[in-house]
């Protein structure tokens, strides 16, 4: 374990950090990097007793920053000062991450280097406190819909990332509980791949240490994940509106099947300028030049069109309905092409050209 450093993240921590670091050490363990983020006066003791072995360096926030800020913090000191690290393994202070479990992430990172490896938990079990398993189960449930990401521990904080990556990490959004999240939506977006590890699944007074706001600090983690769906829901509403006004004003002028054609190619011209520019800078942020997004995009929005057009006429056609018949067709129809959409402009039309195993000028 010579090569990994340990990142520990504390706020206030009592006695259950100070064993956990006497553990670590008794393990073997000689890099610890602890980051002290704003704790109190009365808190500081297991910080002083740590900084006593010469494996622990302590870094401190005079004022508290968040998770991510400390995590963040912890990173840039290792780039900076372990030249010979392989890379590092998160974990937290409260007694929850064993140490056979670090053990287990830290020789994953050292088999697979190209992989950050995640230590993921057993929320089925009957001693998971309710909050914990609502929120996994729902994390893992928005993840797999909206971001294509099969984990099952969406909320681990044993996680070992490899050197290489620290520097794109130290770039990512976030200082609080949200950056973790975030963490793993850049994975997703750079084609990181993502190794799980099992480990015990351990809950200390139900988890009463953490210092985990499940309203506020939710918020910003759905906040982050949602933010790749908005702009495709803005975008079908605007669609959805013009297809509506339009449909209503052609309807005395022209055929069913023209109008609902015409309504359907104008609509979505122009929503599909309004999500192109939306998606290519404020959310999946693409670092293609514009040029080489947009004829993915254009092809993608003109194939879209066609199969929304020809399952809403022949729909249309089955429930012999109106105008406003059509629109509540277009609705079940574009919410379904939505998800497939997504995830092609994801994985596709806004991934980089290292993603798509490419070189950058192909």
């Amino acid at each position: 374990m010579d090569k990994i450093t340990v990142v520990l993240p504390s706020l206030n921590p009592d006695e259950k950090m100070t064993n956990l670091v006497d553990r670590l050490v008794e393990a073997g363990f000689r890099d610890i990097v602890i980051v002290n983020d704003g704790s109190d006066s009365q808190h500081l003791e297991p910080f002083r007793r740590a900084a006593e072995y010469p494996a622990c360096v302590v870094l401190n926030h005079e004022v508290n920053r968040g998770k991510g800020r400390a995590l963040k913090t912890a990173f840039s000191y290792v780039l900076n000062h372990r030249p010979d690290s392989a890379g590092v393994v998160t974990i937290d202070g409260d007694g929850q991450h064993q140490i056979p479990d670090i053990k287990a992430c830290c020789q994953a990172l050292l088999e697979e280097p190209d992989k950050v490896t995640l230590g993921c938990r057993d929320f089925t079990a009957p001693d998971v406190p309710w909050r914990s398993r609502l929120g996994n189960r729902l994390t893992v449930a928005v993840f797999r819909l909206f971001c294509g990401i099969r984990i099952t521990d969406t909320q681990t904080g044993l996680r070992a990332v490899p050197r290489q990556f620290l520097l794109d990490f130290l770039k990512v959004e976030g200082d609080r509980f949200e950056y973790e999240t975030n963490m793993l939506l850049y994975m997703k977006r750079a084609g990181i791949q993502i190794r799980e590890v099992p480990i015990a699944t351990i809950y200390l007074e139900e988890n009463k240490s953490s210092h985990f706001n499940p309203l506020k600090d939710s918020a910003k983690i759905y906040g982050a994940i949602l933010r790749f769906a908005l702009s495709s829901f803005a975008s079908s509403l605007v669609d959805i509106s013009l297809f509506t006004i339009l449909n209503f004003l052609l309807d005395p002028y022209l055929t069913r099947g023209v109008r609902i054609l015409a309504s359907t190619v104008l609509a979505r011209i122009l929503s599909a300028l309004f999500n192109y520019g939306l998606n290519h800078k404020a959310v999946f942020k693409s670092q293609e030049p514009a040029g080489r997004t947009l004829w993915r995009y254009a092809l993608l929005c003109a194939s879209q069109t066609l199969i929304s057009y020809g399952l809403v006429f022949a729909l249309s056609q089955l429930l012999s309905g109106g105008p406003g018949t059509d629109s509540l067709i277009k609705i079940v129809v574009d919410v379904t092409l939505f998800f497939i959409s997504f995830r092609i402009q994801r994985d596709w039309v806004f991934a980089d050209a290292k993603k798509r195993g490419k070189s950058p000028d192909a």
